[in-house]
């Protein structure tokens, strides 16, 4: 008997680190799921029982990870992924997808990789306290979003610890800081026609290398970066404002309001006007659930 706890998270206004969807499940023997990919990270943690996972290491070879209780497994974005409660002991999970500026970077750190996606917990209390992150996600799923992206800070830092001192590359300083001043630049001018010719030139590196070290770093290109940060400023101007799209497409640095709902449907898969209608009444309900 399937027995599932699942929620999806209502904000995606967070940049640095944004929560998606989260959940409990007592699978049935045998029960499966996929083959399937992921836009953003999803994580597993086995509570009880067993488990495989099938998952495409870098090469696109498909590799088998017996998973017991009290270890996890990771999947990456476009991983294709396949797992298996056992038949005599089915594993029961909690699960977080997430993802953000900073979380490619700092998982590569803490050593998970599509060669190397299983959590095997080298200290006992940091692990504990890292279920405990998860499940008080799950269970509290109607606490502001604030709240469960705080929690979720605390979940990531005791999965990282939990594993091993996390390792820095002696280049990671100077990415770091190329990294901050291309995203304080484009916090400051996202308003503005930049480019990403711009945003390098400010880094004082030529186009190329900057796309190559701004995706090994937030896992994102520039440009992917540039247009989520817009449409993330755009929807808190649709759902905080009374501003017309064309007016909020000019405050996101389009000129052609056209091309920004072309682009806001991209990310979102509406046009603006069909998005703030939508999320709106859902906010409306919300407020009236809390004040009864």
């Amino acid at each position: 008997m399937q027995d599932v706890l699942f929620s999806v998270f209502p904000n995606e206004n967070f940049v640095d680190l944004g929560l998606f969807q989260f959940g409990k499940e007592q699978c049935a023997p045998a029960h499966s799921f996929g083959p399937a990919t992921r836009n953003h990270f999803l994580f597993h943690y086995v509570l009880s029982g067993t488990g495989v996972l099938y998952a495409d290491n870098a090469k696109g070879e498909t590799i088998p990870h017996h998973i017991r209780s009290m270890q996890g497994f990771m999947i990456f974005p476009g991983q294709i992924n396949t797992y298996i409660a056992d038949s005599h002991m089915p594993w029961e999970y909690v699960w977080l997808e997430f993802d953000g500026l900073r979380v490619k970077s700092m998982l590569e750190m803490a050593g998970f990789s599509q060669d190397t996606p299983i959590y095997h917990a080298r200290k006992k209390e940091l692990r504990e306290e890292m279920r405990k992150e998860m499940l008080y996600i799950v269970e509290h799923a109607n606490e502001s979003a604030f709240h469960l992206i705080g929690h979720l800070y605390l979940f990531l830092d005791y999965l990282t610890r939990s594993i091993a001192p996390i390792r820095v590359k002696a280049s990671s300083t100077l990415r770091d800081f190329y990294l901050h001043e291309a995203i304080e630049y484009i916090e400051h001018n996202f308003q503005n026609a930049i480019t990403v010719e711009d945003i390098a030139a400010v880094c004082g590196l030529n186009r190329t290398y900057f796309g190559k070290i701004f995706k090994q770093t937030t896992g994102k290109t520039p440009q992917n970066f540039l247009l989520q940060y817009r449409m993330t400023k755009a929807t808190e101007l649709l759902l905080l404002t009374e501003l017309s799209v064309h007016d909020i497409s000019n405050a996101v640095g389009y000129e052609n309001a056209l091309h920004f709902s072309r682009a806001f449907k991209t990310v979102y898969g509406v046009p603006p006007r069909e998005w703030r209608n939508q999320n709106r009444v859902r906010a409306e309900k919300i407020q009236t659930i809390d004040t009864v």
